[in-house]
């Protein structure tokens, strides 16, 4: 009796701790932007709105797997933003707010997506040459192709290579 309790117990830290580890620690975009200026690693920003099914799914599907919730939580800061807040945003020094100029779009979103609103749409805050480059990349993203999508930022394979090159090499642990 008292080792099948342990084994229980040692069962519910296990599944616990896996559970834990398995979750993507998001940041806002605040915390996100002082990390970055402590120590740099690329920022993933999550845009998305409350009504979209697609976000919703890839919350779901994609940012609960194991080996994204990794990628994420040590090459990334990830971030969630809701593109249609209407909470007044400063970020790296600039003002952003959502004063219906863009539908309900907040400001950062369409800055952030270069105007082009589709939901979702994960950016990539990156750093070259001392530079920031922003990329957005639209669409709904299973987790074999957010995990190649993802390698492909934090290896920081956009510097020197191109996609197309990148993907047919690309060998992940997402079967």
């Amino acid at each position: 009796m008292k080792n099948s309790l342990m084994l229980i117990l040692i069962a519910t830290l296990t599944l616990n701790a896996y559970s834990q580890n398995d979750k993507v620690k998001w940041y806002t975009l605040q915390e996100a932007e002082r990390l970055a200026q402590q120590s740099f690693k690329p920022l993933f920003i999550d845009a998305y709105t409350d009504w979209c099914g697609w976000c919703k799914k890839m919350d779901q599907d994609t940012f609960t797997n194991p080996v994204i919730a990794e990628i994420l939580n040590t090459r990334f800061y990830p971030v969630k933003f809701n593109a249609e807040s209407q909470e007044e945003i400063t970020f790296f020094g600039q003002k952003f707010i959502n004063d219906g100029r863009a539908g309900k779009a907040h400001q950062l979103a369409v800055a952030l997506l270069n105007g082009q609103l589709s939901y979702p749409t994960v950016v990539f805050l990156t750093k070259q040459d001392e530079k920031f480059q922003v990329s957005p990349v639209p669409g709904y993203r299973q987790p074999k192709e957010m995990e190649m999508l993802l390698s492909f930022f934090a290896d920081k394979a956009y510097e020197t290579g191109n996609w197309q090159e990148y993907s047919n090499s690309f060998r992940g642990k997402i079967e």
